[in-house]
């Protein structure tokens, strides 16, 4: 299979600080991955080696075939982390140039410009400065440019940082149908809710080395659920009595309802039956392992035993909140977009 992006033994420093340490990957064409860790993990330095951006310290590197991603930049779109539009430019004009940049021309390209600013309902400030507009509008104004040449290979750093709910999804959704379309898509996050939306493989990596490079369905599939989640139907019931089950090791109170602990050795569906069979249930499922858990497991099997988990957990979850709402805030606005 061709490699969209070959990574081999890169290794990145400043000063003492080590930002990416002897990192390997492969990317396969047409695949959607999603480089998660916490912020300060090495994500953006790599891809800004990927894009020749910075030149690593060793290893080697490739991308869509060639050694530099200078020698293919009109076939790759990049969304950096730090956001930026020609601030006194109109939008139109601004995403006219952009498109210039990349081959583009002639009517076929004001199309272009006009179909994805009706797509992202941002018709109407086509004439505006791109000062005068909302960040959020900005953010997807970027998007626009980062795409609409079709590049091959799409690089986009934190791409829903700073958006509300509602762009939150929209975005979401142009990101599927980029890879729908065949295009390779790699996008950075530190909200692992985000990547568990979105990808087909995740590469996680802490401090500077990765941790895990695994298709999500795999690791899915080597990490059972552990837990049940369960609503007694009358609410006043109190399931504790249910720990006296061979099948069950603990039960507590929950977030939502309770909470009840596998015992080990036990097939997750023998748990789930014995609790539908001694207790009436409004609700029950399994509660599956998040990235987030199975990122932090990873981090301490690789010797980070002094790690502050609950610190490292607050910035995996940072903005992911925002995320978790934004569909239930999609359907109460109607669909629409907002900026």
């Amino acid at each position: 299979m061709t490699h969209a992006i070959d990574i081999q033994g890169l290794r990145k420093s400043f000063g003492a600080k080590v930002a990416v340490d002897n990192l390997d990957l492969t990317l396969p064409t047409g695949k959607l991955y999603g480089f998660i860790g916490p912020n300060g993990a090495g994500k953006t330095t790599t891809i800004r080696m990927i894009l020749s951006i910075l030149f690593p310290d060793a290893g080697k590197l490739s991308v869509l075939g060639k050694a530099s991603a200078s020698d293919s930049k009109d076939r790759i779109g990049y969304l950096p982390e730090e956001r930026g539009v020609y601030r006194k430019m109109k939008v139109a004009a601004f995403l006219d140039h952009m498109g210039k940049l990349k081959g583009m021309g002639g009517p076929p390209l004001k199309k272009t410009i006009h179909d994805w600013l009706e797509r992202v309902a941002l018709a109407d400030v086509a004439g505006k400065r791109c000062e005068e507009l909302s960040k959020g509008m900005q953010q997807k104004v970027q998007f626009i440019a980062t795409v609409m040449h079709e590049p091959e290979l799409l690089i986009l750093d934190e791409p829903f940082s700073g958006l509300d709910p509602v762009n939150m999804r929209l975005l979401r959704e142009l990101i599927r149908e980029q890879h729908e379309q065949g295009r390779t898509v790699i996008f950075s996050t530190h909200v692992m809710f985000q990547a568990e939306q979105l990808c087909e493989h995740v590469v996680m990596i802490n401090s500077g080395k990765k941790v895990l490079d695994d298709d999500l369905a795999a690791i899915r599939a080597r990490h059972e659920p552990t837990e049940i989640e369960f609503e007694p139907l009358d609410i006043d019931d109190n399931p504790a009595p249910l720990s006296g089950l061979s099948q069950i090791a603990g039960v507590r109170k929950g977030e939502q309802g309770w909470e009840a602990t596998i015992a080990d050795g036990v097939p997750p569906s023998e748990a789930l039956r014995a609790i539908v069979g001694a207790a009436a249930v409004a609700k029950i499922e399994l509660k599956r392992p998040t990235l987030e858990d199975i990122f932090i497991d990873k981090v301490l099997e690789q010797g980070s035993a002094n790690i502050d988990t609950e610190a490292l957990r607050a910035s995996l979850r940072a903005g992911a909140n925002a995320a978790e709402g934004a569909d239930a805030e999609a359907v109460a606005a109607g669909e629409g977009v907002t900026s």
